[in-house]
């Protein structure tokens, strides 16, 4: 199981200038290299590499930095050309998808920038590491993380490492290949209710309310409107913090609400089953005002996560049909539009129970784990001699 790490560089003046300048260039010479690309119709990285290496090696780059300049502009065009496939840039001759189609793909100054182990190498004990720029390799730059991350550097990092900007401050994204705990025969399933008003509630009666969630966005929107109408480079600055901002606030909601979940699970010896929400946004169809919910809705992170923390703790996981568990009796199974009485109200017409609709959906979750688990397992009847 792959997951990141990421730890903040904390560089002298000079270090931090060097790697300033490296990130500039970089980005400089890919977006070059992607104008290259675009006029010989994309070519694979090897041709691409015949006609643009020479070129970047003779501005100051290393051969390996080189080599990942290119490797970088053809992942970038590859990922451009499955969103076309898979339809996420619009519909053919859409104003968004031809704007995406008519102009080589442009890379940002402080772009991130990976490196392998010729180019970074770590010191642990020291937390420091010696990296590659294009002034000469820098040594002894110090890094800040928790102890928790800096145990799965120095145990499972493998691969390359990003280096990034953001607002002044330089951080390496390191790749860690972390084993999967191996998964026990599960006592029951908890079954897991995604909403925007309950963001989740689990069928043992754990509920994390969106109430606050939808207040502090709320609030974030209007003074994202505020900051809009003034279009000065500071309200500019100011939106970009805000949104960072919001965008860590609700992550670590999410991972609050996942640790919660997948530790009841973990403690009760019981799986954990999820609705299957993927396409949701191109599935439902709402008003104006109920857009921005839906779309700010971060249940696809909250799903990953549950996921990653499942496999970790070696809980197991399944998915399921969410189709009609929030009109079906979770008692009788009696299945009608007009159980859900309102948002927080189910009332079975056919054995007249009455439940909290989010938990009464997390109970039918729950059982359509079960099934879904016990489809799949194998048999344990014994062999007919």
């Amino acid at each position: 199981m792959k997951i990141v790490v990421q730890v903040k560089l904390m560089p002298e003046a000079e270090q931090a200038a060097a790697l300033r300048s490296t990130l500039r260039t970089v980005n400089d010479l890919a977006c070059w290299v992607s104008r290259v690309a675009f006029a010989r119709g994309v070519p694979r990285e090897y041709e691409l590499r015949k006609h643009t290496y020479a070129h970047l090696k003779a501005e100051g780059l290393g051969a390996q930095a080189a080599q990942h300049v290119v490797k970088k502009v053809r992942e970038a065009y590859t990922t451009l050309h499955a969103n076309l496939r898979a339809g996420n840039l619009g519909k053919p001759k859409s104003r968004r998808r031809i704007k995406a189609e008519s102009k080589p793909i442009a890379f940002r100054p402080e772009a991130a920038q990976p490196y392998d182990d010729r180019c970074l190498s770590w010191q642990y004990d020291a937390q420091t590491v010696s990296i590659w720029t294009t002034a000469g390799r820098i040594k002894n730059v110090r890094f800040a993380c928790s102890a928790d991350a800096l145990k799965t550097l120095r145990d499972y990092r493998k691969g390359e490492a990003d280096l990034i900007e953001r607002d002044g401050v330089f951080y390496l994204i390191a790749t860690c290949d972390v084993p999967e705990a191996e998964a026990y025969e599960p006592d029951g399933f908890i079954g897991v209710d995604l909403g925007i008003v309950n963001i989740a509630t689990t069928s043992t009666g754990y509920q994390a309310a969106g109430r606050g969630l939808g207040r502090y966005r709320k609030r974030q929107l209007a003074l994202r409107a505020k900051l809009q109408k003034k279009r000065t480079k500071s309200a500019k600055r100011r939106l970009k913090e805000r949104s960072r901002r919001e965008t860590r606030h609700v992550k670590n909601t999410n991972h609050i609400i996942a640790k919660t979940i997948v530790t009841e699970a973990e403690r009760t010896a019981h799986g954990i089953a999820l609705e299957e929400l993927r396409g949701i946004r191109r599935r439902v169809r709402l008003r104006k005002p109920q857009r921005v919910q839906l779309h700010s809705w971060a249940f696809a992170q909250l799903g990953d996560f549950i996921v990653y923390k499942a496999k970790r703790a070696g809980v197991p996981l399944v998915y399921v049909d969410p189709a009609y568990t929030s009109q079906t009796c979770s008692q009788c199974g009696h299945v009608d539009k007009r159980n859900r009485v309102n948002q927080g109200i189910f009332i079975c017409r056919g054995c007249g129970v009455v439940a909290h609709a989010d938990r009464n959906a997390s109970h039918n979750i729950a059982a359509r784990g079960a099934a879904v688990w016990n489809a799949g397992r194998e048999s344990r009847v014994p062999v007919t001699p």
